[in-house]
């Protein structure tokens, strides 16, 4: 393998190897059981460095685990300060790129037909009431061969045996109304499951697009640069070039399987039912492959790569409504699904209530917000508690909206409501005029500031 191919910069080898020289990738050595081990590592350091498992039990490939577990590790894999972030995410979803298809790419040094998938994939037990071993991190691309646009999206796959697995999808989202209207036509649905992807690939992979438009063009906006695909070896499907591992195959809705309990973002299990089986004709992959794992359950990283997707379609979405947004954050303590926190620029009466009435329509899921103001940063809970401890009047600023739809992964439903709260925690001069803060002089505090990083 050629050192330009494994270090691209749409690999994630790249920015694993930054990781490595900055001491936030832990190398472990001694051999672990993919049987509830790798997911005691990941959850004792579920705040801390990327993981890679050098020697996993029954396994010639390594692991990684913990690679987007922060904000500001997200940031740094697309190559950014976190504070433009989420701008870079909004830019990205208007204006994508279409990807460049390539002759040939690392994710297919090797073929292994009809793959045994337990065998070829160390794919990890995870909790103990869950059935079976599981891909967490593995992208799915499809395409719609009507209008021939193209879909990227997260689902769990379930090893079932062989080369058949279960892949877990909500019933809205758009990977199953493709499946659906395959299944309708009298055929099976064409997917690619790629693991191992860049940062940039596994956020856009996450974003709440219409059906139709294509999160691979927002990849590659996301890059700077098209991204690279590869034409599958069994599959009319392109998927990215520099991933480590591609399972190419068939998803039938026609065949479903019990899944029994399995985690859910919020922390606890889900009674799903019956999901449908993919049965995959051909397994690709770099010749040293590293296996990506995302803890599933209440953990940053599965948190956190919705999460900031979310906010940042979100914040798209009051753009587009006038709200005068600053900026959305849907955070790890809301389990980056069911709370959001809106930072609002100076802004007139009943637009607090407007960003609310937005964000409800727009994602099901959210279901408690706080607007703040400006000067709060909405990713940092300590300010947001503050805020609402010192700006909101329960009496004036709670609303309460009963009844609300929400989806089936919510974790309180009542036949698939719930009721929504919304709370203003946003200056009013009504309550007094003087709203500054006793801090000292700006020029002091940057002076300071300046000295403190000298000494780092």
């Amino acid at each position: 393998m050629s050192a330009v191919s494994t270090m691209s910069p749409q690999s994630w080898r790249g920015f694993l190897s930054q990781l490595d020289s900055s001491g936030e990738l832990l190398h472990v050595s001694d051999e672990v059981d993919p049987r509830f081990e790798i997911s005691a590592w990941l959850d004792q350091l579920a705040t801390g460095p990327a993981l890679q498992f050098d020697s996993v039990k029954d396994s010639h490939l390594r692991i990684i685990g913990n690679l987007l577990n922060s904000r500001e590790r997200i940031a740094a894999g697309i190559g950014l300060p976190t504070g433009e972030l989420q701008q870079r995410i909004i830019d990205s979803i208007a204006n994508g790129l279409q990807p460049r298809q390539v002759a040939d790419g690392p994710c297919q040094e090797v073929s292994v037909d009809t793959p045994d998938l337990v065998r070829e994939l160390p794919a990890p037990h995870f909790f103990p009431q869950e059935t079976g071993a599981y891909i967490t991190a593995g992208v799915i691309i499809a395409r719609d061969p009507v209008t021939g646009r193209g879909n990227a999206s997260y689902a769990r796959l379930k090893l079932l045996g062989g080369n058949r697995a279960m892949v877990g999808i909500a019933p809205n989202h758009h990977l199953a109304v493709l499946a659906r209207a395959a299944h309708a036509r009298g055929e099976k649905l064409e997917i690619a499951v790629t693991i191992g992807n860049h940062p940039a690939v596994l956020i856009a992979a996450a974003l709440y697009l219409r059906l139709g438009d294509d999160e691979l063009e927002a990849a590659g906006a996301l890059l700077g640069e098209a991204l690279e695909v590869v034409r599958c070896q069994t599959m009319s499907l392109d998927v990215p070039a520099h991933s480590e591992i591609v399972l190419e195959g068939l998803l039938d809705l026609g065949e479903q399987h019990e899944e029994q309990l399995v985690s859910e973002y919020h922390g606890m299990y889900e009674p799903y039912g019956s999901g449908p089986v993919a049965s995959f004709t051909r397994l690709t992959r770099r010749s040293d492959a590293l296996f990506q794992v995302i803890q599933p359950g209440y953990y940053p990283e599965h948190t956190l790569i919705g999460g900031i997707a979310i906010a940042a379609g979100l914040a798209q979405t009051l753009r587009a409504a006038a709200v005068p947004v600053r900026e959305v954050a849907v955070g790890h303590g809301g389990c980056g699904r069911l709370d959001a926190v809106v930072s609002l620029g100076p802004h007139k009466a009943g637009e607090p209530r407007k960003a609310m009435f937005a964000i409800w329509g727009n994602v099901n899921l959210i279901k408690n917000i706080t607007i703040v103001d400006e000067d709060i940063d909405p990713w940092d809970t300590n300010q947001v508690a503050w805020a609402v401890a010192t700006r909101m009047r329960a009496d004036r600023d709670l609303l309460v909206v009963p009844g609300g739809r929400t989806d089936r992964s919510e974790p309180i439903k009542q036949d698939g409501v719930i009721a929504k709260m919304g709370m203003d925690a946003t200056k009013s001069l009504a309550d007094r005029p003087d709203w500054d803060r006793a801090l000292p002089p700006a020029e002091v505090m940057q002076r300071v500031a300046a000295r403190l990083e000298a000494l780092k």
